[in-house]
């Protein structure tokens, strides 16, 4: 896969693409990441990105040329025609596991990291596929925003993790949160880890991290399995 991402500050990255899981996956050629500052593609004398909005209004919004050219030059380098292009943005979709395995099975994915008050509306328009929203909250820019969703895709990249079975029993994975794990020692201030997880009786262990995960998601995020419900419907 590659991962191309758009920004005003490409130097937020460089810890977070250097570190970790992202830094193994690299590696071992899973991935390839590319930095782009779309200020370098503005014709703006003043190499400004931004102008005052139509209309008036509090804020600056990012201009249309520049993030076209970039994108444009970042489709002709990797010879890509038809990317995944994500604009990161308070009224995307909301990003889900749903969403981040769907993405995980494209080859190339651009996002990009809005800063300001906002996009000039023909950027949704006509420059992107994809928009996207971690949260109901505000952040001061699109690039925590991208970190994210490049972590939670590359993850599922195959030999990425060192156990493949981690992310198929990960939270929010079938709609459900995990089960609760426990280590070493068996006993910890009085505290104990229960009997069935010490039995060694695989099937028996099976069932009660089954049941654990049913009942955490119930009392934590019900919406969780209206949802699962809801799709094993839609199936029918």
């Amino acid at each position: 896969m590659r991962i191309d991402f758009l920004t005003l500050f490409p130097e937020m990255f460089t810890g977070v693409l250097h570190s970790s899981m992202l830094k193994k996956a690299q590696e071992k050629n899973a991935v390839r990441y590319f930095l782009h500052n779309f200020r370098e593609y503005t014709e703006n004398k003043h190499n400004r990105v931004d102008d005052y909005p139509y209309g008036g209004g509090a804020g600056m919004v990012l201009s249309p040329q520049p993030v076209y050219d970039a994108l444009e030059a970042v489709k002709a380098a990797a010879g890509d025609t038809k990317p995944r292009i994500i604009l990161l943005c308070p009224q995307g979709e909301r990003y889900t596991q749903e969403k981040a395995r769907e993405l995980a099975e494209a080859q190339h994915l651009i996002l990009v990291c809005g800063h300001y008050e906002g996009y000039d509306e023909r950027i949704r328009e006509h420059m992107v596929t994809d928009e996207i929203s971690i949260g109901d909250f505000v952040l001061t820019g699109g690039e925590l925003g991208a970190m994210v969703i490049a972590d939670s895709v590359t993850r599922l990249l195959p030999e990425v993790l060192g156990n493949e079975e981690s992310a198929q029993k990960d939270s929010f994975e079938e709609n459900r949160l995990e089960h609760p794990h426990y280590t070493r020692p068996a006993e910890f201030r009085g505290w104990k880890v229960p009997d069935v997880l010490l039995s060694g009786h695989h099937k028996n262990i099976e069932a009660w991290r089954e049941n654990e995960s049913l009942k955490r998601t119930r009392e934590r995020r019900p919406d969780l399995l209206a949802v699962e419900a809801e799709r094993k419907n839609n199936k029918k």
